[in-house]
Parts: structure tokens; C-alpha cells; sequence
């Protein structure tokens, strides 16, 4: 009887460092990966991301569009602003909720 509860308790206890033991094993994975050195493919990816978003900054839109980009663009947005009116379609809408006016009633 006590052999049964040891034995139960000691698979209680290893289901738990065994769950444990994964997490963190998963866990050192990614940190480790991320402490050493990149890949080439890895490295040379981020930088041309970065450098995307450099390019960007300074031009302030798309990088490399040509006047084909912008023509098309354009046309977009009039063929938007003519299906659904006016405005500046190039920002994010704002809505404005107003409280309800609610009535007392007597009874």
C-alpha cells in the first residue's frame, strides 16, 4: 500500500519535472539562439529590412515606386472616393459615440 502511493507519487512528480524540463529546454532554445551569431540568410534578411526602413523613413512612402505606382494609387483612390463620397481616404476613420438620453418614466 505505501509501495503504490510512492510509486504514484514519484510518476505524479516526474510527469511534472518532465513538463518542466521541457519549457525550459524550449525556452534556453530560443535564448541561446537568439545570444549567438545568425545565420548569413538570417543576418543579411534583417538588413535589408532594416535598410527598407530607412529608405522609407526618407522618402517618406513606398521605396523604388515609380510614377506606375502612383498613377495607379491615384486612380484607386478616386475610384474609392466615388463610390463612397468624400473625405481623405488615406486615414483611419473617427467615430464619435454620444451617450444616449435616457427618460424617466414614472410608474
Amino acid at each position: 500500500m505505501i509501495l503504490r502511493q510512492i510509486l504514484r507519487l514519484s510518476s505524479l512528480f516526474h510527469s511534472a519535472v518532465s513538463i518542466h524540463l521541457r519549457r525550459n529546454i524550449g525556452l534556453s532554445a530560443i535564448v541561446f539562439n537568439k545570444a549567438k551569431e545568425l545565420d548569413p540568410v538570417q543576418k543579411l534578411f534583417l538588413d535589408k529590412i532594416r535598410e527598407y526602413n530607412t529608405k522609407s523613413k526618407q522618402a517618406g512612402g513606398p521605396v523604388d515606386a515609380g510614377p506606375d505606382f502612383q498613377k495607379d494609387m491615384n486612380e484607386s483612390l478616386a475610384r474609392l472616393q466615388r463610390a463612397y463620397g468624400e473625405g481623405d481616404l488615406t486615414k483611419f476613420p473617427e467615430f464619435k459615440f454620444e451617450e444616449p438620453k435616457f427618460e424617466e418614466t414614472q410608474k
